[in-house]
């Protein structure tokens, strides 16, 4: 473990980019965080977000920039003399990816090259970056390991999520950047993503709307709750000089995967209201069950989920129903 870290986190008004700032603070470090706030969803709930993050001090500091600013991102990483970069802001979403193509490879693929070449031009020594479980596709194999075979992605959010560790590769291998691509599974929890089944299932549950449910409710997911993603990759991000890798690839997830059924009856037992249910077939992208072999990050840096989905939900619902009351 080092001493105290300065981190450049991108998406830190995000999801997991809020966790995680909030967790590096708890931790004595210091963060810059940037982010387009973008419109893809609630830009209200991203400024809640950042408004919680702004009250706990100069510890962190807030700049509105955009990956694909190519300018604005150098100028920020030679000023910053940073000890390491997250990189979480990406273009998310599976079935967005289908009506909107371009985003994707404009923030997922150039605007990951900007951080990579970023990084190289301005001596930052160390990039941990998102990536996804959705790069393992329809795979057959359960649970999915990072030795597995990743060339037939089911959606083009994939193909750029497989395309970012391509690229991390060639620039670990031709300029020594140690990187390492966390492929997240379905994390769930407080702050999270309108977008994500979980959440809209509990916003149209509470509001006594119908639900779709997609494959007739036969899919199972590797829910993943925030605390624990968000400490793994603390733990990845603050590893001794010795222990980091040249390029390594992780999954991070829970090592259990759930029944999508399972799910919504969770939320209608906390929400204590009865879901309305549309029974839908697979759509176009998403795949029956992802479920992550997590032994290579327990082994290398002492991952261990603790929170199961029943206890994940619990907390979720808690804030939800502060937050539905905005």
């Amino acid at each position: 473990m080092e001493d105290e870290l300065k981190v450049l986190v991108t998406g830190a008004a995000g999801f997991i980019g809020y966790h995680l700032c909030r967790r590096l603070y708890e931790g004595g470090h210091d963060i810059v965080g940037i982010d387009s706030m973008n419109a893809y969803y609630d830009v209200a709930l991203k400024e809640m977000r950042l408004a919680s993050l702004e009250k706990l001090g100069s510890w962190f500091l807030f700049k509105k920039l955009d990956i694909c600013d190519r300018g604005a991102l150098f100028a920020l990483l030679k000023e910053g003399r940073f000890d390491a970069v997250c990189h979480l802001a990406a273009q998310a979403g599976v079935r967005y990816s289908i009506q909107n193509p371009y985003s994707y490879v404009e923030n997922n693929v150039a605007g990951f090259l900007n951080i990579l070449e970023g990084c190289v031009q301005n001596q930052v020594p160390y990039l941990v970056y998102a990536s996804s479980s959705s790069v393992y596709g329809r795979s057959g194999k359960q649970p999915f390991a990072e030795s597995d075979q990743v060339d037939t992605p089911a959606s083009l959010y994939a193909a750029t999520k497989k395309a970012d560790e391509l690229m991390a590769h060639v620039y670990s291998q031709m300029y020594g950047l140690p990187t390492v691509g966390l492929r997240f599974f379905t994390v769930y929890g407080p702050y999270g993503r309108p977008d994500m089944a979980y959440f809209k299932f509990a916003d149209r549950i509470e509001r006594g709307q119908e639900i779709d449910v997609y494959n007739n409710g036969q899919m199972k997911r590797d829910f993943t709750y925030v605390d624990d993603v968000t400490a793994g990759i603390e733990k990845v991000l603050t590893a001794s000089y010795e222990d980091k890798p040249k390029y390594r690839i992780y999954n991070i997830g829970r090592g259990n995967p759930e029944n999508l059924m399972d799910l919504i009856r969770l939320i209608e037992k906390g929400l204590e209201k009865k879901a309305s249910l549309k029974m839908m077939p697979l759509q176009k992208g998403d795949v029956l069950e992802t479920f992550a072999d997590i032994s290579a990050l327990k082994r290398d840096f002492g991952y261990k989920p603790s929170v199961d989905l029943e206890e994940g939900m619990a907390r979720f619902l808690a804030w939800f129903k502060e937050y539905s009351k905005h």
